[in-house]
């Protein structure tokens, strides 16, 4: 995986969340957001910050590659068809009568369609600001179907809006579009070479209004480019004898093949490999290119929760000679081990001795978190100083629910380290139990005791 396909993936998945909530409303991110604003870095990169954490968090990075493995198979299949389509084209225009194969015709069936296709792409881009295909529409159906992810149902219009966007989405469809159409004519030049090596073709041409110094003129005209690269041209007389009945000899079948060839190979195969390594060319470069553009009126709702106003105006006034104390911050700031409690009972003495005025320790005392405002504060503390150690003692006489449950999560993922103490109180057994099943499920270390060497030295 290169570095800009997973900058494109990681904007594909910011550009997913945001679509989603453009739907819903926003989500709950309060957790997203001090993790941007602890971000060093611009607004686009808070933005992303937020944005993968909200993807991580809600399982859309799992149905992203779910989505692209659904994205390959639907590629094989489409190249399989490719293939397919190639033996067809040339097994259709030298069908019918191998004695007398109109050359016209078997041209037509050929490059005929292809340069329809060809032509409908350039006025496409010449006259409209999007670029699609059936063939493209195709692509994104079946990515979608073989997925397999409810989930993935969003990243498809995610990803076509984040292109169009980025003006990408024509270079993107245009390299699926020219790769399909350049490996269906090679493989209708590689069927072609084995028919007209195993059967024996004649070729004719016939018409009623076209006189035949014109034909003569048509054909040198469009036989000149192949002469550059050695194929054969017709002769005046031998296309002359063409008009009446197939020519006889080897040498003016191997010429008549030979021109054929020749005009598959200039006229089908060169275009479409010149238009898909121009495709080719700008997406790699545009995708080079990419990053959020945070001045986007998309993204303007979300520029207040990853980065306030104050923090973006910037310095105004000079430094003062000396900061203001932060005695709420500071100190605990540069401790390594934080002990903190949640939602301890009036009969519950706190702190415990261990940690009280004349006991030496190196752990730092968070106190107890009952209110939202506690913990909010307490999670940006963390955001912005991440403690290497964090022991959180929990009451067992209280219920395990869900919001205890997902602030223990919260408060794991911000330290390095994380460890339950459930406080040796008198507890049923049934809810001592629920506690120690649900931490077990969120992968967290727990014990009755309280782990002063693991907090204080990391000893174990």
């Amino acid at each position: 995986m290169t570095d800009s396909t997973s900058h494109l993936q990681t904007l594909w998945l910011c550009e997913t969340v945001r679509l989603r909530e453009e739907q819903t409303g926003l989500l709950e991110d309060s957790e997203a957001c001090r993790k941007a604003r602890a971000t060093q870095g611009s607004l686009g990169d808070r933005l992303q910050v937020r944005g993968l954490f909200l993807a991580r968090r809600d399982g859309l990075i799992t149905a992203q590659q779910h989505w692209l493995q659904g994205a390959r198979l639907a590629l094989w299949l489409l190249m399989f068809s490719a293939v397919v389509s190639g033996v067809v084209l040339a097994k259709t225009a030298l069908s019918g009568n191998a004695e007398t194969i109109n050359i016209f015709w078997a041209l037509a069936g050929l490059i005929g369609l292809n340069l329809l296709s060809l032509l409908a792409w350039g006025v496409g881009m010449v006259f409209s600001t999007q670029s699609s295909s059936p063939l493209s529409h195709l692509w994104l159906w079946l990515s979608n179907k073989l997925a397999r992810d409810a989930r993935a149902a969003q990243l498809a219009p995610a990803l076509l809006v984040l292109l169009q966007r980025y003006r990408l989405l024509r270079w993107g469809l245009g390299r699926l579009l020219h790769g399909w159409w350049l490996l269906a004519l090679c493989s209708a030049l590689l069927t072609l070479i084995a028919l007209l090596a195993t059967r024996r073709y004649g070729f004719v041409w016939e018409s009623t209004i076209v006189a035949s110094d014109s034909f003569v003129m048509l054909v040198h005209s469009l036989g000149t480019p192949a002469a550059w690269l050695g194929f054969s041209v017709p002769t005046t007389e031998l296309i002359q004898q063409s008009s009446l009945q197939a020519a006889a000899g080897e040498q003016a079948r191997h010429i008549w093949a030979s021109w054929l060839l020749g005009m598959l190979l200039i006229y089908g195969i060169l275009p479409r490999l010149v238009c898909s390594l121009f495709c080719e060319w700008r997406w790699r470069r545009g995708t080079r290119l990419l990053q959020l553009n945070a001045d986007d009126p998309v993204w303007q709702p979300l520029h207040e929760r990853v980065q306030p106003s104050s923090e973006r105006l910037g310095v105004v006034d000079a430094a003062p000679a000396a900061l203001p104390s932060t005695t709420a911050g500071s100190q605990q700031a540069g401790h390594a081990a934080v002990l903190l409690a949640i939602e301890l009972d009036d009969s519950i003495s706190w702190p415990p001795e261990h940690l009280r005025p004349g006991q030496p320790t190196k752990v730092q005392d968070a106190g107890v978190i009952d209110t939202r405002e506690q913990r909010r504060q307490i999670l940006e503390q963390f955001s912005a100083h991440p403690p290497a150690r964090l022991l959180v003692a929990c009451n067992p006489q209280r219920s395990a629910d869900r919001g205890t449950l997902h602030l223990i999560a919260e408060l794991s993922r911000a330290a390095t380290q994380t460890r339950v103490w459930l406080l040796d109180v008198d507890a049923p057994a049934e809810r001592l139990d629920y506690w120690q099943e649900q931490l077990d499920e969120l992968k967290i270390v727990h014990s009755r005791a309280a782990p002063w060497d693991w907090l204080e030295q990391a000893n174990d």
